[in-house]
């Protein structure tokens, strides 16, 4: 399985924004062994980004869409993919919301037009080339990539001030 953790964010809603992400390959490609009951995950890729005035949620939805991007220029891969993010509006938008916006042309359901459209029409398109679990973590309590997205988050954000 491949793991992906996302964290986007902001300096102000809006405000100077960041998002990265960190891809971490299963046990059977991308672990160090350090001894029979002590492996540790490796990451192969990371990457972060910023925009100098966005929200919090485009923020959660762009960490997202880099890391697939990644994953899809060589190609979707045979194993299933693991979206880990602390991000509710990601993770309830792509379980639970999508398949209903898109039945109703983009509206919610008091007939609005979804916001931040074109980042889950984007996400919606690339997403639909993987086999993807969509995990929900809990932010800042202790899960080790989520911590340190977080912190490449906040490198993105300061980058923009």
């Amino acid at each position: 399985m491949i793991q992906i953790y996302t964290d986007g964010g902001c300096s102000g809603n809006p405000g100077p924004g960041g998002w990265a992400y960190i891809i971490i390959r299963n046990e059977r490609l991308g672990m160090r062994n350090e001894g029979e009951n002590n492996r540790e995950p490796v990451p192969i890729t990371e990457n972060w980004g910023a925009e100098r005035s966005t929200t919090n949620n485009r923020m959660e939805l762009m960490a997202v869409i880099a890391a697939l991007e990644t994953l899809a220029r060589t190609g979707p891969p045979d194993e299933k993919v693991a979206v880990i993010t602390d991000s509710q509006y990601v993770q309830k938008g792509m379980t639970l919301w999508v398949h209903d916006w898109k039945k109703k042309g983009w509206k919610t359901s008091g007939k609005e037009p979804v916001k931040n459209q074109d980042l889950w029409q984007r996400l919606d398109t690339l997403a639909s080339g993987f086999s993807i679990d969509w995990v929900w973590v809990k932010g800042h309590a202790g899960d080790k990539f989520n911590e340190y997205c977080d912190d490449l988050t906040q490198k993105a954000i300061a980058s923009n001030r």
